[in-house]
């Protein structure tokens, strides 16, 4: 069974929820990302999808950035993704809900 977008959402929130009153499964969700998320929806994650977490630690902002460009030039459509501010279901094509959720949380 793959994730739906609603799904991903929902097991997004939960597990953030459970992370701040549940000091046991905050230490799993940084130390095994993927077990802990397990717990709140057995759900296996796409193949090759990486979660990870981190502590806030009272941060003001969490920065992420974004994936290498590894030929020195973005394409027409990479351009037009970040001109237009593609939507979520653009940046990986459409194929994985989860992806798009759990990448603009973690």
């Amino acid at each position: 069974m793959a994730w739906t977008e609603a799904e991903a959402q929902k097991t997004a929130n939960e597990v953030l929820k459970r992370a701040a009153s549940d000091n046991e499964f905050r230490k799993l969700l940084l130390s095994d990302p993927k077990a802990a998320v397990a717990k709140v929806d057995p759900t296996p994650l796409p193949p090759g999808f990486k979660i990870k977490a981190f502590d806030n630690n009272h941060a003001n902002a969490t920065v992420v950035l974004p994936d290498m460009v590894t030929d020195g030039e973005l394409s027409d459509a990479e351009l037009e993704q970040v001109a237009g501010g593609g939507g979520s279901a653009n940046r990986c094509g459409g194929s994985c809900a989860a992806s798009c959720v759990f990448s603009s949380i973690f």
